[in-house]
C-alpha cells in the first residue's frame, strides 16, 4: 500500500481506516460503528498536566485483553535490562567497536537485539539501555510490546517496515522511529539484511527539547514528525505475542492478529522522523558550542536541564566559526555517551569509527578528537567549510552506562582504541609567548 502520514509532534491526531469508524465528540454512540470496541491506551498518569498528558483512544475488533492469554516465561538471552547483574569483565575506560557481524542463520528482529550497555534501573523506570539489532527474517505471526520503556530505533543498514496498532511505518537509514511503551508491533526487513541501533528509554517519554535563547526556530520542528494512518490486520490464524515486563520476557498464544485497530485519535502513537530535516545552529565567531545544540529529542529528569536520555546527532553542516578548534573539544562531563555512525565519517575520528560501529565514553572519563583529528583541526584554514555526507548520533544519559558481557567480549571490540590518542604528546614551551 502507498503510505501517507499525518504530521506533527505532541498534538492530537485522528485517523480511520473505514469511514465512520471514528466517533466524534458528543456524537459518540453507545455502540461503536462496525461492532468495534473502544479502548484507551495511556502513556502518562491520568492526571498528568495537559502539556505532558498522553493517551490514545483506539477503536478495535477486540479489546486488547483478548490479545493476551496465559503468559509463559520466554528468553532473549542477549537482551539485557538495567541493573545488569553480569560481572564486569572489562575495567572502566573508553570503548569502541566495529559493527557487529550479520547473522548467517534465520533471525528475526527480537532475536537479533544485542544489548551493549545498561544504565539506571528498569524497576524504578529510570535510565536506559543501548542495543544493536541485526536480522534477516520478518516477524509474520509474532508480535511484541515493551512494558518497560519506549524504543527509539535508528536504522543503519536496510529499511524497516514496522506494523503497529496505529498503522504502518517504513523507516530507512537516515530516519528514526519511536515505538511508545506498550504499543504492539511487528518488524519486517525491506532488504535482505537489516542492522541498526536502539535506545530503550525506561524514563520519561522523549519529547522535543526547549530551544531557550535559540527562539522559535531551528533544531527539530514538530511538523516534520510523522505518525501513521490507521491500517488494521484482520486474520484468524495462530499468532504469538511477546512481552517485556520488568526486565523479563513472556509469551502468549492467541488465534488472531492483535493489530486490529480500525480507527484512533490521541497523542500517544508511534512516529518517524527524517534526520535530514534537522536544522542546525552554530557559532560564527569563537568558541565551540556544546553538543546540546544538536539535540533532536530529550527524555527529561526532574533536575532542570538534565536528561534521563538525550538523542543527539552530528549531521551535515557548515563550519564557519572565525577562530576556533572545530571538532568537539577534549572534555570530561557528567553525561555518559554511547555513539553510533549511520553513514559517512565522524569529523573528530575519521579513522576507526565506521558506519555500524559504536563507542562509549562514560561520565567523567576524558575523550575527544584523535591525534589526526587534532592535527587537522589545528592547522585547517579558518574559512567556511561544508561537513557533508555524514550522520553520527549519541544516546547520552546522566547515568553511568555499564558494558554488558556481550559487549565486553564482542569480537569487534577495538582493544587498541586508546592508542588513537598516543600522538598527543607534550608540546609545552615556556619560552614562547602564546597567541593573545
Amino acid at each position: 500500500m502507498a503510505l501517507s502520514y499525518m504530521t506533527g509532534f505532541g498534538n492530537e491526531f485522528e485517523t480511520e481506516a473505514l469511514p465512520g469508524a471514528l466517533p466524534v465528540g458528543r456524537n459518540s454512540p453507545q455502540k461503536c460503528a462496525y461492532g468495534l470496541y473502544a479502548e484507551q491506551l495511556s502513556g502518562s498518569a491520568f492526571t498528568a498536566p495537559r502539556a505532558t498528558n498522553s493517551r490514545t483512544w483506539m477503536y478495535r475488533m477486540r479489546p486488547s485483553v483478548r490479545h493476551t492469554n496465559r503468559f509463559e516465561p520466554a528468553s532473549f538471552p542477549l537482551w539485557k535490562s538495567a541493573p545488569c547483574p553480569e560481572p564486569a569483565s572489562q575495567p572502566i575506560g573508553q570503548f569502541r567497536w566495529d559493527p557487529i557481524p550479520l547473522p548467517s542463520e534465520k533471525t528475526n528482529f527480537l532475536e537479533g537485539i544485542r544489548t551493549m550497555t545498561t544504565a539506571g534501573d528498569v524497576l524504578t523506570q529510570t535510565g536506559m539501555a543501548s542495543h544493536t539489532y541485526v536480522f534477516n527474517q520478518d516477524m509474520v505471526d509474532d508480535y511484541f510490546f515493551n512494558a518497560d520503556g519506549e524504543m527509539l530505533v535508528v536504522p543503519e543498514m536496510g529499511g524497516l517496515r514496522i506494523a503497529t496498532e496505529c498503522g504502518i511505518l517504513e523507516v530507512h537509514p537516515g530516519e528514526i522511529c519511536l515505538l511508545p511503551r506498550g504499543i504492539m508491533f511487528k518488524v519486517a526487513a525491506m532488504n535482505e539484511q537489516a542492522r541498526g541501533y536502539i535506545c530503550e528509554n525506561y524514563g520519561a517519554r522523549f519529547t522535543l527539547p526547549e530551544r531557550g535563547p535559540i527562539g522559535a526556530n531551528a533544531l527539530a520542528n514538530a511538523r516534520d514528525f510523522k505518525t501513521p494512518i490507521a491500517a488494521y490486520e484482520e486474520k484468524e490464524t495462530d499468532c504469538r505475542v511477546w512481552i517485556k515486563w520488568c526486565g523479563n520476557f513472556y509469551s502468549t498464544d492467541i488465534g488472531h492478529s492483535p493489530l486490529d485497530v480500525v480507527a484512533w485519535h490521541g497523542n500517544f502513537a508511534p512516529f518517524k522522523y527524517d534526520l535530514k530535516d534537522f536544522c542546525t545552529v552554530a557559532a560564527v565567531l569563537y568558541d565551540h558550542p556544546d553538543p546540546s545544540i544538536f539535540t533532536v529529542l530529550t527524555a527529561p529528569l526532574g533536575e532542570p536541564g538534565t536528561a534521563n536520555v538525550d538523542f543527539v546527532i552530528f549531521p551535515p553542516r557548515w563550519m564557519v566559526a572565525e577562530d576556533t578548534f572545530r571538532p568537539p573539544w577534549y572534555h570530561r562531563n557528567i553525561m555518559s555517551e554511547f555513539m553510533g555512525l549511520i553513514y559517512g565519517q565522524y569529523d573528530a575520528k575519521e579513522e576507526g569509527f565506521v558506519p555500524g560501529g559504536m563507542s562509549l565514553h562514560n561520565l567523567m572519563l576524558p575523550h575527544g578528537p584523535d591525534t589526526d583529528g587534532f592535527e587537522k583541526a589545528s592547522n585547517s584554514d579558518l574559512e567556511p567549510m561544508k561537513l557533508d555526507g555524514t550522520m553520527a548520533f549519541m544516546f547520552e544519559t546522566r547515568y553511568p552506562q555499564q558494558v554488558t558481557e556481550f559487549g565486553a567480549n564482542l569480537e569487534t571490540l577495538q582493544n587498541d582504541y586508546i592508542d588513537c590518542w598516543k600522538g598527543l604528546d607534550k608540546r609545552f614551551d615556556g619560552t614562547v609567548e602564546g597567541k593573545k
